[in-house]
This record gives structure tokens, sequence and C-alpha cells, in this order.
């Protein structure tokens, strides 16, 4: 199924207390309104990382994969053993 906000592929969510289809590049979930103007909504998580700062980025990476800034820093910088 595709995304109709986006087009990416969907995926089934699994997580929930039901099952759902969702688009894991923008976020739409089925059943969900699709917003007031679609056109805004076209960036997708990686465009939004690549936009941020290094800090930002090790701070947003470290907390979802739940380690050490430092260790992100230190990998993002080529220098992780």
């Amino acid at each position: 199924m595709k995304c109709p906000r986006c087009g990416a592929e969907m995926h089934l969510d699994n997580h929930r207390k039901y099952e759902v289809m969702m688009c894991y590049e923008c976020g739409y979930m089925e059943g969900r309104n699709l917003g007031e103007n679609i056109q805004e909504r076209k960036i997708t998580n990686f465009e939004r990382l690549r936009a941020m700062n290094f800090n930002e980025a090790v701070t947003f990476l470290s907390k979802g994969l739940g380690l050490k800034d430092e260790k992100v820093s230190a990998w993002l910088e080529g220098t992780a053993k």
C-alpha cells in the first residue's frame, strides 16, 4: 500500500492495541487526516536529520539509540572502534 501523503511504501505497525498501516517516511497513519496542506509535508525524517547541526544530530541519535553522546559523536566523526 502506498502512502497517500508522500507516496512511500506503508508498513504494518502492530505495536499498538490494534494493527494499523503506517508510513515511516512522513509519519502518516491509516485513517488519519491528511492535513491542510499536503505539499508542505513532503520532507522526510532523513531530510530533517540532514538539516540539523552536528550537536543536534548527535543528541537526537543518542537518545533514539539509548547511547551516550560521546559514543555517537565519535562514531559520526569516524574515530569509534
